[in-house]
Protein backbone atom coordinates (compact mmCIF):
# COMPACT_ATOMS: atom_id res chain seq x y z
CA UNK A 1 0.00 0.00 0.00
CA UNK A 2 1.33 3.44 -0.95
CA UNK A 3 2.31 5.55 2.04
CA UNK A 4 1.25 9.20 1.92
CA UNK A 5 2.61 11.88 4.27
CA UNK A 6 1.96 14.93 2.08
CA UNK A 7 -0.83 17.50 1.73
CA UNK A 8 -1.50 20.10 -0.99
CA UNK A 9 -0.33 23.62 -0.22
CA UNK A 10 -3.38 25.89 -0.29
CA UNK A 11 -1.19 29.01 -0.30
CA UNK A 12 0.14 28.26 -3.79
CA UNK A 13 -1.47 29.56 -6.96
CA UNK A 14 -1.37 26.03 -8.40
CA UNK A 15 -4.81 24.33 -8.29
CA UNK A 16 -5.16 21.61 -5.64
CA UNK A 17 -6.02 18.96 -8.23
CA UNK A 18 -2.86 19.75 -10.22
CA UNK A 19 -0.74 19.50 -7.05
CA UNK A 20 -2.17 16.04 -6.35
CA UNK A 21 -1.50 14.90 -9.91
CA UNK A 22 2.10 16.16 -9.80
CA UNK A 23 2.68 14.56 -6.40
CA UNK A 24 1.58 11.13 -7.64
CA UNK A 25 3.56 11.54 -10.87
CA UNK A 26 6.68 12.37 -8.87
CA UNK A 27 6.24 9.28 -6.70
CA UNK A 28 6.01 7.11 -9.82
CA UNK A 29 8.82 8.91 -11.63
CA UNK A 30 11.20 8.47 -8.68
CA UNK A 31 10.44 4.78 -8.46
CA UNK A 32 8.93 5.01 -4.99
CA UNK A 33 5.60 3.71 -6.27
CA UNK A 34 6.39 0.89 -8.66
CA UNK A 35 4.10 -1.07 -10.97
CA UNK A 36 1.37 -2.76 -8.97
CA UNK A 37 1.58 -0.42 -5.97
CA UNK A 38 -1.92 -0.02 -4.55
CA UNK A 39 -3.20 3.42 -3.56
CA UNK A 40 -5.54 4.05 -0.62
CA UNK A 41 -9.26 4.26 -1.38
CA UNK A 42 -10.69 7.46 -2.81
CA UNK A 43 -12.33 8.22 0.53
CA UNK A 44 -9.03 7.69 2.37
CA UNK A 45 -7.10 9.80 -0.15
CA UNK A 46 -9.59 12.64 0.29
CA UNK A 47 -9.07 12.38 4.03
CA UNK A 48 -5.27 12.34 3.74
CA UNK A 49 -5.18 15.24 1.27
CA UNK A 50 -7.91 17.10 3.18
CA UNK A 51 -9.91 17.71 0.01
CA UNK A 52 -13.31 16.79 -1.39
CA UNK A 53 -13.61 13.30 -2.80
CA UNK A 54 -14.60 14.76 -6.17
CA UNK A 55 -11.15 16.41 -6.39
CA UNK A 56 -9.48 13.03 -5.83
CA UNK A 57 -11.73 11.32 -8.39
CA UNK A 58 -10.84 13.94 -11.02
CA UNK A 59 -7.10 13.68 -10.30
CA UNK A 60 -7.10 9.88 -10.45
CA UNK A 61 -9.13 9.99 -13.64
CA UNK A 62 -6.58 12.20 -15.36
CA UNK A 63 -3.71 9.97 -14.23
CA UNK A 64 -5.58 6.92 -15.46
CA UNK A 65 -6.11 8.61 -18.82
CA UNK A 66 -2.34 9.14 -19.02
CA UNK A 67 -1.83 5.44 -18.42
CA UNK A 68 -0.21 5.86 -15.02
CA UNK A 69 -2.98 4.41 -12.88
CA UNK A 70 -5.54 1.70 -13.30
CA UNK A 71 -8.78 1.42 -11.36
CA UNK A 72 -10.77 -1.80 -11.13
CA UNK A 73 -14.06 -2.26 -9.31
CA UNK A 74 -13.51 -4.23 -6.13
CA UNK A 75 -9.71 -4.07 -6.19
CA UNK A 76 -9.07 -0.33 -6.07
CA UNK A 77 -6.47 1.82 -7.83
CA UNK A 78 -2.94 0.69 -8.62
CA UNK A 79 0.07 2.00 -10.51
CA UNK A 80 -0.50 0.74 -14.05
CA UNK A 81 1.85 -1.48 -16.04
CA UNK A 82 1.16 0.61 -19.14
CA UNK A 83 4.29 2.22 -20.59
CA UNK A 84 4.22 5.99 -20.26
CA UNK A 85 6.44 8.82 -21.42
CA UNK A 86 8.21 9.49 -18.10
CA UNK A 87 9.88 6.08 -18.15
CA UNK A 88 12.79 5.43 -20.44
CA UNK A 89 12.30 1.66 -20.17
CA UNK A 90 9.87 -0.71 -18.45
CA UNK A 91 10.60 -1.00 -14.71
CA UNK A 92 11.16 -4.34 -12.96
CA UNK A 93 8.07 -6.10 -11.68
CA UNK A 94 8.81 -5.20 -8.07
CA UNK A 95 5.34 -6.31 -6.99
CA UNK A 96 6.27 -9.87 -7.89
CA UNK A 97 9.43 -9.57 -5.80
CA UNK A 98 7.45 -8.12 -2.90
CA UNK A 99 5.06 -11.06 -2.93
CA UNK A 100 7.83 -13.64 -3.28
CA UNK A 101 10.03 -12.73 -0.31
CA UNK A 102 10.67 -15.28 2.42
CA UNK A 103 9.42 -13.01 5.22
CA UNK A 104 5.71 -13.24 5.86
CA UNK A 105 4.03 -9.80 5.94
CA UNK A 106 2.51 -8.51 9.16
CA UNK A 107 -1.25 -8.70 9.52
CA UNK A 108 -3.00 -5.66 8.05
CA UNK A 109 -4.18 -4.67 11.53
CA UNK A 110 -0.61 -4.69 12.85
CA UNK A 111 0.60 -2.65 9.87
CA UNK A 112 -2.11 -0.11 10.63
CA UNK A 113 -1.00 0.04 14.29
CA UNK A 114 2.65 0.49 13.31
CA UNK A 115 1.73 3.43 11.09
CA UNK A 116 -0.60 5.04 13.62
CA UNK A 117 2.00 4.87 16.40
CA UNK A 118 4.03 7.49 14.54
CA UNK A 119 1.19 10.00 15.00
CA UNK A 120 1.95 11.90 18.21
CA UNK A 121 -1.63 13.13 18.46
CA UNK A 122 -2.96 9.59 18.93
CA UNK A 123 -3.45 8.10 22.41
CA UNK A 124 -1.68 4.72 22.32
CA UNK A 125 -3.91 2.66 24.57
CA UNK A 126 -2.25 -0.69 23.92
CA UNK A 127 1.42 0.16 23.34
CA UNK A 128 3.91 -2.18 24.99
CA UNK A 129 6.66 0.21 25.95
CA UNK A 130 7.46 2.75 28.62
CA UNK A 131 6.27 6.32 28.20
CA UNK A 132 9.02 8.79 27.24
CA UNK A 133 8.84 10.42 30.68
CA UNK A 134 9.50 7.04 32.34
CA UNK A 135 12.63 6.32 30.33
CA UNK A 136 15.91 6.82 32.25
CA UNK A 137 17.33 9.39 29.83
CA UNK A 138 19.42 11.26 32.40
CA UNK A 139 20.99 8.10 33.80
CA UNK A 140 21.97 6.81 30.36
CA UNK A 141 23.33 10.22 29.37
CA UNK A 142 25.46 10.26 32.51
CA UNK A 143 26.96 6.88 31.60
CA UNK A 144 28.15 8.25 28.28
CA UNK A 145 29.53 11.44 29.86
CA UNK A 146 31.77 9.56 32.30
CA UNK A 147 33.15 7.14 29.73
CA UNK A 148 36.91 7.18 29.24
CA UNK A 149 36.73 5.36 25.93
CA UNK A 150 33.66 4.12 24.12
CA UNK A 151 33.97 0.97 21.98
CA UNK A 152 33.03 1.65 18.38
CA UNK A 153 34.36 -1.45 16.61
CA UNK A 154 32.78 -4.88 16.10
CA UNK A 155 32.39 -7.08 19.15
CA UNK A 156 33.13 -10.80 19.27
CA UNK A 157 30.52 -13.24 17.85
CA UNK A 158 28.69 -13.80 21.15
CA UNK A 159 28.75 -10.11 21.99
CA UNK A 160 30.76 -7.98 24.39
CA UNK A 161 32.46 -10.19 27.00
CA UNK A 162 32.14 -7.42 29.59
CA UNK A 163 28.36 -7.29 29.05
CA UNK A 164 28.02 -11.08 29.10
CA UNK A 165 29.96 -11.17 32.37
CA UNK A 166 27.63 -8.58 33.91
CA UNK A 167 24.58 -10.47 32.66
CA UNK A 168 25.96 -13.69 34.09
CA UNK A 169 26.25 -12.00 37.49
CA UNK A 170 22.91 -10.23 37.19
CA UNK A 171 20.97 -13.38 36.27
CA UNK A 172 22.14 -14.95 39.54
CA UNK A 173 19.57 -12.67 41.22
CA UNK A 174 16.97 -14.75 39.36
CA UNK A 175 18.61 -18.01 40.52
CA UNK A 176 19.95 -18.56 36.99
CA UNK A 177 23.57 -19.69 36.88
CA UNK A 178 25.12 -19.42 33.42
CA UNK A 179 28.64 -18.47 32.42
CA UNK A 180 29.44 -15.72 29.90
CA UNK A 181 30.21 -18.45 27.37
CA UNK A 182 26.58 -19.61 27.55
CA UNK A 183 25.14 -16.16 26.73
CA UNK A 184 24.60 -14.56 23.33
CA UNK A 185 23.88 -10.82 23.00
CA UNK A 186 21.14 -10.07 20.46
CA UNK A 187 19.66 -6.94 18.91
CA UNK A 188 16.51 -7.18 21.02
CA UNK A 189 14.51 -10.25 22.01
CA UNK A 190 12.78 -10.47 18.63
CA UNK A 191 16.11 -11.18 16.99
CA UNK A 192 16.62 -13.95 19.53
CA UNK A 193 13.47 -15.64 18.20
CA UNK A 194 14.59 -15.07 14.61
CA UNK A 195 17.96 -16.69 15.28
CA UNK A 196 16.35 -19.69 16.96
CA UNK A 197 13.82 -20.09 14.14
CA UNK A 198 16.43 -19.86 11.40
CA UNK A 199 19.37 -21.51 13.16
CA UNK A 200 17.83 -24.45 15.01
CA UNK A 201 14.48 -25.46 13.51
CA UNK A 202 13.77 -27.62 10.48
CA UNK A 203 11.20 -26.41 7.97
CA UNK A 204 7.78 -27.89 8.60
CA UNK A 205 8.32 -28.41 12.33
CA UNK A 206 5.79 -27.14 14.86
CA UNK A 207 6.10 -24.71 17.76
CA UNK A 208 3.54 -24.94 20.54
CA UNK A 209 2.65 -21.93 22.67
CA UNK A 210 0.15 -20.69 25.21
CA UNK A 211 -2.66 -18.95 23.35
CA UNK A 212 -3.19 -16.02 22.98
CA UNK A 213 0.42 -15.00 22.46
CA UNK A 214 2.81 -12.29 21.35
CA UNK A 215 4.36 -14.64 18.78
CA UNK A 216 1.07 -14.75 16.92
CA UNK A 217 1.57 -11.03 16.23
CA UNK A 218 5.08 -11.39 14.74
CA UNK A 219 5.32 -14.00 11.95
CA UNK A 220 8.95 -14.82 12.75
CA UNK A 221 8.46 -18.60 12.90
CA UNK A 222 6.18 -18.74 9.87
CA UNK A 223 8.81 -16.87 7.84
CA UNK A 224 11.28 -19.61 8.73
CA UNK A 225 8.93 -22.25 7.31
CA UNK A 226 7.71 -23.59 10.66
CA UNK A 227 4.17 -23.89 12.03
CA UNK A 228 2.80 -22.50 15.27
CA UNK A 229 -0.08 -23.97 17.24
CA UNK A 230 -1.68 -22.39 20.28
CA UNK A 231 -2.83 -24.24 23.37
CA UNK A 232 -5.53 -22.62 25.48
CA UNK A 233 -4.59 -22.37 29.15
CA UNK A 234 -8.05 -22.89 30.59
CA UNK A 235 -9.40 -25.67 32.78
CA UNK A 236 -7.22 -28.44 31.34
CA UNK A 237 -3.56 -28.43 32.36
CA UNK A 238 -1.48 -27.17 29.45
CA UNK A 239 1.04 -29.98 29.97
CA UNK A 240 -1.69 -32.51 29.17
CA UNK A 241 -2.36 -30.69 25.92
CA UNK A 242 1.35 -30.78 25.05
CA UNK A 243 1.45 -34.56 25.59
CA UNK A 244 -1.65 -35.08 23.48
CA UNK A 245 -0.39 -32.93 20.61
CA UNK A 246 3.03 -34.57 20.52
CA UNK A 247 1.44 -37.98 19.90
CA UNK A 248 0.37 -36.88 16.43
CA UNK A 249 2.70 -34.05 15.37
CA UNK A 250 6.38 -33.27 14.93
CA UNK A 251 6.81 -30.68 17.68
CA UNK A 252 10.14 -28.85 17.84
CA UNK A 253 9.74 -26.74 20.99
CA UNK A 254 7.37 -24.96 23.37
CA UNK A 255 7.36 -21.16 23.59
CA UNK A 256 6.63 -19.98 27.13
CA UNK A 257 6.06 -16.51 28.56
CA UNK A 258 5.19 -17.43 32.17
CA UNK A 259 6.02 -14.13 33.88
CA UNK A 260 3.58 -11.27 33.19
CA UNK A 261 2.49 -12.84 29.95
CA UNK A 262 2.03 -10.73 26.82
CA UNK A 263 -0.83 -9.95 26.16
CA UNK A 264 -2.79 -11.33 29.14
CA UNK A 265 -0.49 -10.19 31.98
CA UNK A 266 -0.88 -13.63 33.55
CA UNK A 267 1.70 -14.96 36.05
CA UNK A 268 2.32 -18.73 36.23
CA UNK A 269 2.71 -19.99 39.78
CA UNK A 270 5.57 -22.18 40.96
CA UNK A 271 3.65 -25.46 40.62
CA UNK A 272 2.65 -24.67 37.02
CA UNK A 273 6.24 -23.92 36.11
CA UNK A 274 7.49 -27.13 37.64
CA UNK A 275 4.83 -29.20 35.84
CA UNK A 276 5.68 -27.66 32.48
CA UNK A 277 9.40 -28.17 32.92
CA UNK A 278 8.94 -31.78 34.06
CA UNK A 279 6.61 -32.62 31.18
CA UNK A 280 8.91 -31.10 28.56
CA UNK A 281 11.91 -32.82 30.10
CA UNK A 282 10.17 -36.19 29.93
CA UNK A 283 9.18 -35.53 26.31
CA UNK A 284 12.66 -34.20 25.38
CA UNK A 285 10.92 -31.02 24.23
CA UNK A 286 13.02 -27.82 24.44
CA UNK A 287 11.50 -24.63 25.84
CA UNK A 288 12.02 -21.03 24.80
CA UNK A 289 11.37 -18.92 27.89
CA UNK A 290 10.63 -15.29 27.03
CA UNK A 291 11.24 -13.31 30.22
CA UNK A 292 11.23 -9.69 29.06
CA UNK A 293 9.02 -8.45 31.94
CA UNK A 294 10.64 -10.16 34.94
CA UNK A 295 11.90 -6.94 36.58
CA UNK A 296 8.52 -5.22 36.25
CA UNK A 297 6.75 -6.89 39.19
CA UNK A 298 4.40 -4.57 41.03
CA UNK A 299 3.11 -6.40 44.11
CA UNK A 300 5.73 -9.05 44.87
CA UNK A 301 8.70 -10.61 43.06
CA UNK A 302 7.61 -13.43 40.72
CA UNK A 303 8.58 -17.08 41.16
CA UNK A 304 11.97 -18.08 39.76
CA UNK A 305 12.08 -18.45 35.96
CA UNK A 306 11.86 -21.87 34.33
CA UNK A 307 15.57 -21.52 33.58
CA UNK A 308 16.30 -21.36 37.32
CA UNK A 309 14.72 -24.83 37.68
CA UNK A 310 16.47 -26.23 34.62
CA UNK A 311 19.31 -28.60 35.47
CA UNK A 312 19.54 -30.38 32.10
CA UNK A 313 19.88 -27.55 29.61
CA UNK A 314 16.27 -27.86 28.46
CA UNK A 315 15.50 -24.12 28.39
CA UNK A 316 16.66 -21.36 26.05
CA UNK A 317 16.23 -18.24 28.15
CA UNK A 318 15.63 -14.94 26.37
CA UNK A 319 15.44 -11.47 27.86
CA UNK A 320 15.70 -7.84 26.89
CA UNK A 321 16.44 -4.33 28.11
CA UNK A 322 13.59 -3.00 25.94
CA UNK A 323 10.89 -3.17 28.62
CA UNK A 324 12.68 -2.24 31.84
CA UNK A 325 15.29 0.17 30.44
CA UNK A 326 14.65 1.50 26.92
CA UNK A 327 13.38 0.06 23.64
CA UNK A 328 15.92 2.20 21.78
CA UNK A 329 18.91 0.36 23.24
CA UNK A 330 17.95 -2.75 21.23
CA UNK A 331 19.86 -5.19 23.43
CA UNK A 332 18.59 -8.62 24.37
CA UNK A 333 20.11 -12.01 25.12
CA UNK A 334 19.80 -15.78 24.89
CA UNK A 335 21.18 -18.08 27.60
CA UNK A 336 21.42 -21.81 26.97
CA UNK A 337 23.74 -24.75 26.30
CA UNK A 338 27.09 -23.59 24.94
CA UNK A 339 26.79 -25.66 21.75
CA UNK A 340 23.47 -23.96 20.97
CA UNK A 341 24.84 -20.51 21.79
CA UNK A 342 27.84 -21.16 19.52
CA UNK A 343 25.52 -22.10 16.65
CA UNK A 344 23.29 -19.06 17.18
CA UNK A 345 26.32 -16.76 17.46
CA UNK A 346 27.50 -18.00 14.06
CA UNK A 347 24.01 -17.33 12.64
CA UNK A 348 24.02 -13.84 14.10
CA UNK A 349 27.37 -13.03 12.52
CA UNK A 350 25.83 -13.91 9.16
CA UNK A 351 22.87 -11.63 9.93
CA UNK A 352 24.29 -8.35 11.26
CA UNK A 353 27.88 -9.01 12.39
CA UNK A 354 26.99 -8.26 15.99
CA UNK A 355 24.81 -5.95 18.04
CA UNK A 356 25.69 -2.27 18.40
CA UNK A 357 28.94 -1.89 20.36
CA UNK A 358 27.74 1.44 21.75
CA UNK A 359 24.47 -0.07 23.00
CA UNK A 360 26.34 -3.02 24.51
CA UNK A 361 28.63 -0.61 26.34
CA UNK A 362 25.64 1.29 27.77
CA UNK A 363 23.98 -1.95 28.88
CA UNK A 364 27.18 -3.21 30.51
CA UNK A 365 27.68 0.05 32.44
CA UNK A 366 23.98 0.05 33.34
CA UNK A 367 24.41 -3.25 35.17
CA UNK A 368 27.95 -2.75 36.48
CA UNK A 369 27.22 0.58 38.18
CA UNK A 370 24.06 -0.67 39.92
CA UNK A 371 21.85 1.91 38.21
CA UNK A 372 19.53 -0.84 37.00
CA UNK A 373 18.30 -1.78 40.46
CA UNK A 374 17.48 1.81 41.38
CA UNK A 375 15.90 2.60 38.01
CA UNK A 376 13.78 -0.57 38.08
CA UNK A 377 12.34 0.37 41.47
CA UNK A 378 11.49 3.85 40.19
CA UNK A 379 9.75 2.39 37.14
CA UNK A 380 7.81 -0.08 39.28
CA UNK A 381 6.56 2.76 41.49
CA UNK A 382 5.28 4.68 38.47
CA UNK A 383 3.75 1.63 36.83
CA UNK A 384 1.99 0.69 40.07
CA UNK A 385 0.31 4.11 40.19
CA UNK A 386 -0.72 3.85 36.55
CA UNK A 387 -2.04 0.32 36.92
CA UNK A 388 -4.15 1.24 39.95
CA UNK A 389 -5.51 4.31 38.15
CA UNK A 390 -6.53 2.21 35.14
CA UNK A 391 -8.15 -0.42 37.34
CA UNK A 392 -10.28 2.33 38.90
CA UNK A 393 -11.15 3.74 35.47
CA UNK A 394 -12.20 0.30 34.29
CA UNK A 395 -14.38 -0.10 37.37
CA UNK A 396 -15.98 3.27 36.63
CA UNK A 397 -16.61 2.80 32.91
CA UNK A 398 -16.48 -0.91 32.01
CA UNK A 399 -18.07 -2.63 34.98
CA UNK A 400 -21.17 -3.69 33.06
CA UNK A 401 -19.62 -4.47 29.70
CA UNK A 402 -16.31 -6.19 30.43
CA UNK A 403 -14.26 -8.20 32.91
CA UNK A 404 -10.56 -8.21 33.78
CA UNK A 405 -7.99 -9.42 36.29
CA UNK A 406 -5.59 -7.31 38.30
CA UNK A 407 -2.10 -7.78 36.82
CA UNK A 408 0.72 -8.35 39.30
CA UNK A 409 3.34 -6.94 36.97
CA UNK A 410 4.24 -6.08 33.41
CA UNK A 411 2.37 -3.58 31.24
CA UNK A 412 -0.99 -5.10 30.40
CA UNK A 413 -4.60 -5.67 31.41
CA UNK A 414 -6.44 -8.24 29.28
CA UNK A 415 -9.89 -6.70 28.95
CA UNK A 416 -12.63 -9.17 28.04
CA UNK A 417 -15.80 -7.69 26.51
CA UNK A 418 -18.97 -9.49 27.53
CA UNK A 419 -20.25 -9.26 23.95
CA UNK A 420 -18.11 -9.71 20.87
CA UNK A 421 -17.64 -6.68 18.62
CA UNK A 422 -16.64 -6.26 14.96
CA UNK A 423 -12.96 -5.65 15.58
CA UNK A 424 -12.14 -3.62 12.48
CA UNK A 425 -15.15 -1.38 13.05
CA UNK A 426 -14.13 -0.75 16.64
CA UNK A 427 -10.51 -0.16 15.64
CA UNK A 428 -11.40 2.37 12.92
CA UNK A 429 -13.97 4.25 15.00
CA UNK A 430 -11.58 4.47 17.96
CA UNK A 431 -8.78 5.73 15.70
CA UNK A 432 -11.09 8.40 14.33
CA UNK A 433 -11.42 9.62 17.92
CA UNK A 434 -7.65 9.63 18.35
CA UNK A 435 -7.43 6.32 20.26
CA UNK A 436 -5.15 3.52 19.06
CA UNK A 437 -6.18 0.02 20.17
CA UNK A 438 -4.45 -3.35 20.31
CA UNK A 439 -7.31 -5.79 19.69
CA UNK A 440 -7.11 -9.39 20.86
CA UNK A 441 -7.31 -10.52 17.24
CA UNK A 442 -3.61 -9.63 16.89
CA UNK A 443 -2.74 -12.36 19.40
CA UNK A 444 -5.45 -14.85 18.43
CA UNK A 445 -7.02 -14.49 15.00
CA UNK A 446 -10.38 -15.78 16.21
CA UNK A 447 -10.63 -13.39 19.16
CA UNK A 448 -13.37 -10.77 18.99
CA UNK A 449 -13.80 -10.29 22.75
CA UNK A 450 -10.48 -8.94 24.05
CA UNK A 451 -8.44 -5.74 24.04
CA UNK A 452 -4.91 -5.38 25.37
CA UNK A 453 -4.92 -2.31 27.60
CA UNK A 454 -1.49 -0.93 28.47
CA UNK A 455 -0.87 1.38 31.43
CA UNK A 456 2.80 1.92 30.55
CA UNK A 457 2.66 4.51 27.78
CA UNK A 458 -0.29 6.92 27.77
CA UNK A 459 -0.50 9.46 30.61
CA UNK A 460 -3.17 9.06 33.28
CA UNK A 461 -5.10 11.99 31.80
CA UNK A 462 -4.95 10.38 28.37
CA UNK A 463 -5.99 7.03 29.82
CA UNK A 464 -8.97 8.63 31.53
CA UNK A 465 -10.16 10.26 28.31
CA UNK A 466 -9.46 7.21 26.11
CA UNK A 467 -11.12 4.66 28.38
CA UNK A 468 -14.20 6.82 28.88
CA UNK A 469 -14.56 7.34 25.13
CA UNK A 470 -13.84 3.68 24.40
CA UNK A 471 -16.55 2.47 26.79
CA UNK A 472 -19.08 4.78 25.15
CA UNK A 473 -18.01 3.62 21.68
CA UNK A 474 -18.30 -0.06 22.59
CA UNK A 475 -21.78 0.45 23.99
CA UNK A 476 -22.90 2.23 20.82
CA UNK A 477 -21.53 -0.57 18.60
CA UNK A 478 -23.12 -3.33 20.69
CA UNK A 479 -26.61 -1.79 20.57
Amino acid sequence: MAHIDWKPNRDLDIPIQVQIIEYIKEKIKNGEWTIGTKLPSQRKLAELFEVNRSTVVSALGELAADGLLETKTGSGTTVSNTTWNLLAAPSPDWQNYVQSGMYEPNFKLIQAINLAEADTSVIRLGTGELAPELLPSEEITSLLHIADTIPLGYSEPKGSYALRLQLSRYLQSRDIHVSPAAILITSGSLQALQLIAGGLLAKGSTILYESPSYIQSVPVFQSAGTNIFGLAKKDIDITQQIRQYMRTSDVALFYANPTFHNPTGRLWNQAERQRLLLACRQLSLPIIEDDAYYDLWLDAPPPPPLKALDTQGNVLYTGSFSKAVSPGIRIGWIAGPESVIDRLADSKMQTDYGASSLSQYVAERWLATGIHLRAAEKIRTNLRKRRDAVLQLLQDHFNEIASWDKPQGGFYIWLRLQQSVPIHTLFEKALQQGILLNPGQIYDRNDSHHLRISYSYASIDQLEYALRQLASLIRSIQK
